[in-house]
Protein backbone atom coordinates (compact mmCIF):
# COMPACT_ATOMS: atom_id res chain seq x y z
CA UNK A 1 0.00 0.00 0.00
CA UNK A 2 1.22 3.47 -0.90
CA UNK A 3 0.91 5.78 2.62
CA UNK A 4 -0.56 8.43 0.15
CA UNK A 5 -3.62 6.12 -1.67
CA UNK A 6 -6.69 7.46 -0.92
CA UNK A 7 -9.00 6.74 1.89
CA UNK A 8 -12.44 5.80 1.49
CA UNK A 9 -14.55 7.71 4.22
CA UNK A 10 -17.90 7.10 5.42
CA UNK A 11 -19.34 10.40 6.56
CA UNK A 12 -23.21 9.99 8.79
CA UNK A 13 -25.23 12.92 8.01
CA UNK A 14 -26.41 12.99 11.48
CA UNK A 15 -29.47 14.57 12.60
CA UNK A 16 -30.98 15.80 9.49
CA UNK A 17 -32.78 18.82 12.03
CA UNK A 18 -29.37 20.37 13.10
CA UNK A 19 -25.83 21.62 11.38
CA UNK A 20 -24.50 18.37 10.68
CA UNK A 21 -25.10 18.39 6.57
CA UNK A 22 -24.22 22.26 7.01
CA UNK A 23 -20.41 21.17 7.88
CA UNK A 24 -20.09 18.77 6.26
CA UNK A 25 -21.22 20.29 2.89
CA UNK A 26 -19.26 23.16 3.87
CA UNK A 27 -16.41 21.12 4.48
CA UNK A 28 -16.60 18.88 0.94
CA UNK A 29 -17.75 22.00 -1.02
CA UNK A 30 -13.77 22.67 -1.01
CA UNK A 31 -12.34 20.41 -4.02
CA UNK A 32 -8.75 20.53 -2.32
CA UNK A 33 -10.55 17.95 0.58
CA UNK A 34 -10.99 15.47 -2.51
CA UNK A 35 -7.44 15.32 -3.12
CA UNK A 36 -7.04 13.60 0.10
CA UNK A 37 -10.03 10.87 -0.01
CA UNK A 38 -12.78 9.57 -1.34
CA UNK A 39 -15.78 10.45 0.79
CA UNK A 40 -18.72 8.80 1.12
CA UNK A 41 -22.10 10.76 2.74
CA UNK A 42 -24.62 8.39 3.78
CA UNK A 43 -28.08 10.20 3.84
CA UNK A 44 -30.48 11.20 1.07
CA UNK A 45 -29.73 13.33 -1.96
CA UNK A 46 -33.17 14.41 -1.52
CA UNK A 47 -31.93 15.74 2.06
CA UNK A 48 -28.54 16.70 1.00
CA UNK A 49 -29.96 18.99 -1.26
CA UNK A 50 -32.31 20.65 1.19
CA UNK A 51 -28.83 21.21 3.28
CA UNK A 52 -26.90 22.31 0.67
CA UNK A 53 -29.64 25.33 -0.67
CA UNK A 54 -29.19 26.71 2.88
CA UNK A 55 -25.33 27.11 2.53
CA UNK A 56 -26.00 28.03 -1.12
CA UNK A 57 -22.89 25.72 -1.88
CA UNK A 58 -22.50 25.44 -6.22
CA UNK A 59 -20.85 21.87 -6.24
CA UNK A 60 -21.92 18.76 -8.02
CA UNK A 61 -22.29 15.07 -6.28
CA UNK A 62 -22.93 12.02 -7.43
CA UNK A 63 -25.68 9.32 -6.35
CA UNK A 64 -24.26 5.85 -5.53
CA UNK A 65 -26.63 2.92 -3.79
CA UNK A 66 -23.25 1.15 -2.40
CA UNK A 67 -19.63 2.29 -1.02
CA UNK A 68 -18.20 0.36 -3.93
CA UNK A 69 -19.48 2.87 -6.43
CA UNK A 70 -18.10 5.38 -4.88
CA UNK A 71 -15.87 7.35 -7.25
CA UNK A 72 -12.83 9.15 -6.72
CA UNK A 73 -13.00 13.14 -7.15
CA UNK A 74 -16.44 13.26 -6.64
CA UNK A 75 -18.59 13.94 -3.61
CA UNK A 76 -20.12 10.67 -3.30
CA UNK A 77 -24.24 10.82 -1.60
CA UNK A 78 -25.11 6.99 -0.46
CA UNK A 79 -28.59 7.01 -0.53
CA UNK A 80 -30.27 4.87 2.81
CA UNK A 81 -33.50 5.64 2.13
CA UNK A 82 -35.90 7.05 -0.82
CA UNK A 83 -38.56 8.30 0.75
CA UNK A 84 -39.75 11.96 1.27
CA UNK A 85 -38.55 13.18 5.01
CA UNK A 86 -40.05 16.66 6.70
CA UNK A 87 -37.09 18.36 8.01
CA UNK A 88 -37.61 20.38 10.95
CA UNK A 89 -34.87 22.49 11.41
CA UNK A 90 -33.70 23.10 15.37
CA UNK A 91 -36.01 20.68 16.41
CA UNK A 92 -35.70 16.80 18.15
CA UNK A 93 -38.14 14.80 16.73
CA UNK A 94 -38.35 11.03 16.08
CA UNK A 95 -38.01 11.81 11.91
CA UNK A 96 -34.51 13.19 12.56
CA UNK A 97 -33.44 9.96 15.06
CA UNK A 98 -35.01 7.62 12.66
CA UNK A 99 -32.80 8.92 9.60
CA UNK A 100 -29.73 9.50 11.91
CA UNK A 101 -30.05 5.53 12.58
CA UNK A 102 -30.35 4.65 8.98
CA UNK A 103 -27.15 6.67 8.36
CA UNK A 104 -25.36 5.25 11.09
CA UNK A 105 -26.98 1.92 10.83
CA UNK A 106 -25.49 1.67 7.02
CA UNK A 107 -22.15 3.07 7.46
CA UNK A 108 -21.43 1.05 10.35
CA UNK A 109 -21.95 -1.96 8.46
CA UNK A 110 -19.94 -0.55 5.13
CA UNK A 111 -16.85 -0.34 7.57
CA UNK A 112 -17.02 -3.73 9.21
CA UNK A 113 -17.26 -5.46 6.26
CA UNK A 114 -14.60 -3.07 4.71
CA UNK A 115 -16.04 -1.46 2.50
CA UNK A 116 -14.78 1.69 3.84
CA UNK A 117 -11.63 2.85 5.82
CA UNK A 118 -13.51 4.96 8.65
CA UNK A 119 -16.35 7.01 9.37
CA UNK A 120 -16.61 10.62 10.62
CA UNK A 121 -19.99 10.83 12.26
CA UNK A 122 -22.16 13.94 12.28
CA UNK A 123 -23.51 15.16 15.65
CA UNK A 124 -27.08 13.00 16.53
CA UNK A 125 -29.11 14.45 19.06
CA UNK A 126 -29.98 12.07 22.19
CA UNK A 127 -33.25 12.84 22.81
CA UNK A 128 -34.21 12.47 19.11
CA UNK A 129 -32.49 8.96 19.11
CA UNK A 130 -34.65 8.56 22.08
CA UNK A 131 -37.93 8.94 20.24
CA UNK A 132 -36.68 6.76 17.30
CA UNK A 133 -36.13 3.48 19.90
CA UNK A 134 -32.61 3.97 20.02
CA UNK A 135 -31.50 2.18 23.18
CA UNK A 136 -27.54 3.54 23.37
CA UNK A 137 -26.59 6.75 25.41
CA UNK A 138 -24.42 7.90 22.26
CA UNK A 139 -22.46 6.88 19.01
CA UNK A 140 -19.96 5.29 20.76
CA UNK A 141 -21.76 2.79 22.44
CA UNK A 142 -23.26 1.59 19.53
CA UNK A 143 -20.13 1.30 17.61
CA UNK A 144 -18.62 -0.56 19.90
CA UNK A 145 -21.09 -2.77 20.39
CA UNK A 146 -20.87 -3.28 16.46
CA UNK A 147 -17.34 -2.99 15.65
CA UNK A 148 -15.99 -4.74 18.77
CA UNK A 149 -13.00 -3.80 20.95
CA UNK A 150 -12.12 -1.95 24.28
CA UNK A 151 -13.30 1.15 23.36
CA UNK A 152 -12.21 4.42 24.85
CA UNK A 153 -13.29 8.29 24.29
CA UNK A 154 -10.42 9.95 23.25
CA UNK A 155 -10.03 13.58 22.39
CA UNK A 156 -7.20 15.05 20.19
CA UNK A 157 -5.91 18.28 19.02
CA UNK A 158 -2.79 19.26 17.16
CA UNK A 159 -1.31 19.64 20.92
CA UNK A 160 -3.36 17.76 23.45
CA UNK A 161 -5.24 14.45 23.71
CA UNK A 162 -6.99 13.57 26.39
CA UNK A 163 -9.47 10.07 26.94
CA UNK A 164 -11.90 9.29 29.78
CA UNK A 165 -12.38 6.27 32.07
CA UNK A 166 -16.25 6.64 32.34
CA UNK A 167 -17.59 8.41 29.16
CA UNK A 168 -21.69 9.13 28.99
CA UNK A 169 -22.19 8.26 32.70
CA UNK A 170 -24.68 9.74 35.36
CA UNK A 171 -21.87 11.46 37.77
CA UNK A 172 -23.47 9.38 41.36
CA UNK A 173 -22.21 6.26 38.86
CA UNK A 174 -18.89 7.27 38.14
CA UNK A 175 -17.03 6.16 41.42
CA UNK A 176 -18.49 2.73 41.75
CA UNK A 177 -18.15 1.91 37.96
CA UNK A 178 -14.10 3.18 38.63
CA UNK A 179 -12.09 0.13 39.58
CA UNK A 180 -8.00 -1.18 38.92
CA UNK A 181 -8.89 -3.47 36.13
CA UNK A 182 -11.27 -0.27 34.38
CA UNK A 183 -8.24 1.98 34.59
CA UNK A 184 -5.69 -0.47 33.49
CA UNK A 185 -7.86 -1.18 30.39
CA UNK A 186 -8.03 2.29 29.87
CA UNK A 187 -4.27 2.74 29.53
CA UNK A 188 -3.31 -0.34 27.88
CA UNK A 189 -6.12 0.85 25.06
CA UNK A 190 -4.44 4.79 25.04
CA UNK A 191 -1.13 3.36 25.00
CA UNK A 192 -1.70 1.09 22.15
CA UNK A 193 -3.67 4.05 19.89
CA UNK A 194 -1.18 6.15 20.34
CA UNK A 195 1.25 3.70 19.31
CA UNK A 196 -1.02 2.33 16.27
CA UNK A 197 -3.08 5.58 15.29
CA UNK A 198 -0.51 8.38 15.87
CA UNK A 199 2.93 6.41 15.43
CA UNK A 200 4.26 7.56 18.92
CA UNK A 201 7.08 4.97 19.69
CA UNK A 202 7.03 5.27 23.36
CA UNK A 203 4.53 7.77 24.44
CA UNK A 204 3.68 8.96 27.75
CA UNK A 205 0.39 9.16 29.76
CA UNK A 206 -0.86 11.37 32.62
CA UNK A 207 -3.08 9.74 34.60
CA UNK A 208 -5.64 12.63 36.91
CA UNK A 209 -7.01 11.30 40.28
CA UNK A 210 -10.85 11.10 41.33
CA UNK A 211 -11.22 12.93 44.01
CA UNK A 212 -10.29 16.84 44.77
CA UNK A 213 -6.66 16.22 45.56
CA UNK A 214 -6.54 13.16 44.54
CA UNK A 215 -8.01 12.28 47.37
CA UNK A 216 -5.61 13.75 49.98
CA UNK A 217 -4.12 10.46 51.04
CA UNK A 218 -7.60 9.15 51.29
CA UNK A 219 -9.40 12.06 53.29
CA UNK A 220 -11.10 12.69 50.90
CA UNK A 221 -11.98 9.45 49.26
CA UNK A 222 -10.21 6.17 48.94
CA UNK A 223 -10.53 5.80 45.30
CA UNK A 224 -7.31 7.28 44.44
CA UNK A 225 -5.39 5.27 46.42
CA UNK A 226 -7.08 1.83 46.21
CA UNK A 227 -8.00 1.79 42.75
CA UNK A 228 -6.23 4.70 40.53
CA UNK A 229 -2.79 4.25 41.85
CA UNK A 230 -2.31 0.07 41.89
CA UNK A 231 -3.43 0.44 37.86
CA UNK A 232 -0.55 2.83 37.45
CA UNK A 233 2.00 1.08 39.08
CA UNK A 234 1.12 -1.72 37.71
CA UNK A 235 1.24 -0.42 34.06
CA UNK A 236 4.51 0.88 35.18
CA UNK A 237 5.90 -2.25 35.89
CA UNK A 238 4.44 -3.62 32.38
CA UNK A 239 6.31 -1.21 30.66
CA UNK A 240 4.09 1.67 29.92
CA UNK A 241 5.12 5.48 30.47
CA UNK A 242 2.27 6.34 32.81
CA UNK A 243 2.31 8.44 35.88
CA UNK A 244 0.14 9.56 38.14
CA UNK A 245 -2.73 10.14 39.83
CA UNK A 246 -2.40 13.71 39.55
CA UNK A 247 -5.12 16.37 41.22
CA UNK A 248 -7.33 17.33 38.31
CA UNK A 249 -7.89 20.82 39.69
CA UNK A 250 -4.32 22.11 38.52
CA UNK A 251 -3.19 20.21 35.61
CA UNK A 252 -4.29 22.00 32.94
CA UNK A 253 -3.83 25.56 34.62
CA UNK A 254 -0.33 24.75 35.53
CA UNK A 255 0.74 23.83 31.98
CA UNK A 256 1.29 19.94 33.13
CA UNK A 257 -0.38 18.40 30.28
CA UNK A 258 2.24 19.43 27.89
CA UNK A 259 4.89 16.60 28.88
CA UNK A 260 2.58 13.97 28.19
CA UNK A 261 1.62 12.88 24.55
CA UNK A 262 -1.84 12.34 26.30
CA UNK A 263 -4.23 12.26 29.98
CA UNK A 264 -6.48 10.07 31.12
CA UNK A 265 -9.12 11.47 32.88
CA UNK A 266 -11.69 9.54 35.39
CA UNK A 267 -15.06 11.17 33.94
CA UNK A 268 -16.91 13.66 31.01
CA UNK A 269 -16.80 16.54 32.58
CA UNK A 270 -13.19 16.29 34.12
CA UNK A 271 -11.05 15.78 30.86
CA UNK A 272 -13.82 17.59 28.00
CA UNK A 273 -14.38 21.00 30.17
CA UNK A 274 -10.56 21.41 29.83
CA UNK A 275 -10.37 19.99 26.49
CA UNK A 276 -12.75 22.13 25.07
CA UNK A 277 -11.54 25.36 26.86
CA UNK A 278 -7.84 24.80 25.08
CA UNK A 279 -8.79 23.09 21.38
CA UNK A 280 -12.97 24.11 21.12
CA UNK A 281 -13.65 24.07 17.47
CA UNK A 282 -10.19 22.36 16.35
CA UNK A 283 -10.72 19.05 18.72
CA UNK A 284 -11.88 15.98 17.60
CA UNK A 285 -13.96 13.35 19.26
CA UNK A 286 -11.76 9.94 18.27
CA UNK A 287 -12.89 6.77 19.03
CA UNK A 288 -9.97 4.27 20.04
CA UNK A 289 -9.19 0.66 20.80
CA UNK A 290 -12.30 -0.13 18.35
CA UNK A 291 -11.80 -2.68 15.29
CA UNK A 292 -12.14 0.27 13.00
CA UNK A 293 -11.30 4.28 12.75
CA UNK A 294 -14.01 6.84 13.90
CA UNK A 295 -14.11 10.26 14.25
CA UNK A 296 -16.48 13.25 15.29
CA UNK A 297 -16.29 17.11 15.59
CA UNK A 298 -16.52 18.27 18.70
CA UNK A 299 -19.99 19.57 19.37
CA UNK A 300 -23.20 18.77 19.00
CA UNK A 301 -26.30 19.43 16.42
CA UNK A 302 -26.54 23.44 16.78
CA UNK A 303 -30.13 23.13 16.99
CA UNK A 304 -29.89 26.91 18.08
CA UNK A 305 -28.41 28.07 14.67
CA UNK A 306 -29.45 25.19 12.42
CA UNK A 307 -30.80 26.86 9.32
CA UNK A 308 -28.88 30.29 9.42
CA UNK A 309 -26.14 28.91 7.36
CA UNK A 310 -23.27 30.65 10.24
CA UNK A 311 -22.38 26.82 11.54
CA UNK A 312 -18.38 26.55 11.44
CA UNK A 313 -17.19 23.94 9.95
CA UNK A 314 -13.67 23.76 11.58
CA UNK A 315 -14.25 20.93 14.25
CA UNK A 316 -15.79 19.06 11.18
CA UNK A 317 -12.96 19.34 8.93
CA UNK A 318 -10.24 18.64 11.30
CA UNK A 319 -12.16 14.88 11.92
CA UNK A 320 -12.10 14.12 8.63
CA UNK A 321 -8.66 14.79 8.14
CA UNK A 322 -7.71 13.02 11.08
CA UNK A 323 -9.70 9.81 10.00
CA UNK A 324 -8.02 9.75 6.98
CA UNK A 325 -4.30 10.00 8.84
CA UNK A 326 -5.22 7.10 11.21
CA UNK A 327 -6.59 4.82 8.94
CA UNK A 328 -3.47 5.08 6.98
CA UNK A 329 -1.83 4.64 10.08
CA UNK A 330 -3.33 1.71 11.12
CA UNK A 331 -2.92 0.43 8.21
CA UNK A 332 0.50 1.12 7.76
CA UNK A 333 1.45 0.05 11.08
CA UNK A 334 -0.14 -3.98 10.79
CA UNK A 335 1.81 -3.87 7.63
CA UNK A 336 5.06 -3.13 9.45
CA UNK A 337 4.10 -5.37 11.78
CA UNK A 338 3.74 -8.05 9.82
CA UNK A 339 7.17 -7.63 7.91
CA UNK A 340 9.02 -6.21 10.55
CA UNK A 341 12.24 -6.28 8.50
CA UNK A 342 10.46 -3.97 6.02
CA UNK A 343 11.59 -0.04 6.47
CA UNK A 344 8.45 2.27 7.39
CA UNK A 345 7.67 4.54 4.43
CA UNK A 346 6.24 7.18 6.47
CA UNK A 347 6.83 9.23 9.44
CA UNK A 348 4.83 8.77 12.48
CA UNK A 349 4.18 10.97 15.52
CA UNK A 350 0.64 12.14 15.03
CA UNK A 351 -1.83 13.62 12.55
CA UNK A 352 -0.76 16.95 10.91
CA UNK A 353 -1.60 19.98 11.00
CA UNK A 354 -4.13 21.26 7.90
CA UNK A 355 -5.39 24.99 7.05
CA UNK A 356 -8.37 25.67 8.63
CA UNK A 357 -9.88 27.18 5.49
CA UNK A 358 -8.02 24.91 2.70
CA UNK A 359 -7.44 21.80 3.92
CA UNK A 360 -4.20 21.65 2.77
CA UNK A 361 -1.20 20.62 4.85
CA UNK A 362 0.51 22.77 6.88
Amino acid sequence: MSYMEKMKIGITAGDINGIGLEVILKTLKDEKVLEYCIPVVYGSSKVVSYHKNIIDADFHFQQIEQAVEAREGDVNILNCWQENVNITLGKATEEGGKYALYSLQTAVYDLRDGNIDAIVTAPINKEAMKMSGFPHPGHTEYITEQLGGNSLMFMVHDELRVGVVTAHLPLRDVADTITKELVMSKIKTMEESLKKDFGLERPTIAVLGLNPHAGDGGAIGDEDDTRIRPAVVECKKAGTLVMGPYPADGFFGSGQHRKFDAILAMYHDQGLVPFKLLAFGKGVNFTAGLGGVRTSPDHGTGFDIAGKNIANPSSFRQALFVAIDVARNRRQFTEDHANPLQPRSHKGGGHRKYRRNKGEEE
